[in-house]
């Protein structure tokens, strides 16, 4: 409950806890893909073979900073690979998503297929 500016007493709702038997029907999502853009650039990955760090940024509308570190966070979970080169004299960087980040990612989908059919059925 709270106070409005009227001084009359506000419920607000509360949604109900979960019973431990519900918790265990929701399993724990791979934090690092849920969060939007790292979703994203793995997504992008999945149906391209390689993307660039400027067709990444332009796919998913974002700045070279959001990428920088989305991307890294990935790499370090061995989730994609990063290759730095030169094309001519411009750098070039390309992005490729690894075996293990293949894994992570159809696990991820799974588990939000199961989790949408289950809040079908409620």
């Amino acid at each position: 409950m709270r106070l409005n500016t009227k001084h009359t007493i506000v419920r607000q709702h509360t949604p109900p806890r979960s019973t431990s038997s519900e918790a265990k029907d929701f399993p724990e999502l791979d934090r690092l893909i849920h969060e939007r853009m790292r979703l994203g650039i793995i997504s992008a990955l999945a149906v391209n073979q390689s993307l660039s760090f400027n067709d990444l940024k332009r796919l998913l509308k974002t700045s070279d900073g959001n990428i920088s570190v989305h991307a890294r966070k990935l790499e370090e979970a061995s989730y994609i690979t990063c290759n730095k080169f030169f094309e001519g004299r411009m750098p070039r960087t390309e992005y490729r998503l690894t075996a293990a980040g293949k894994k992570a990612f159809d696990e991820y989908l799974l588990q939000m297929e199961g989790l949408v059919r289950r809040m079908k059925e409620h």
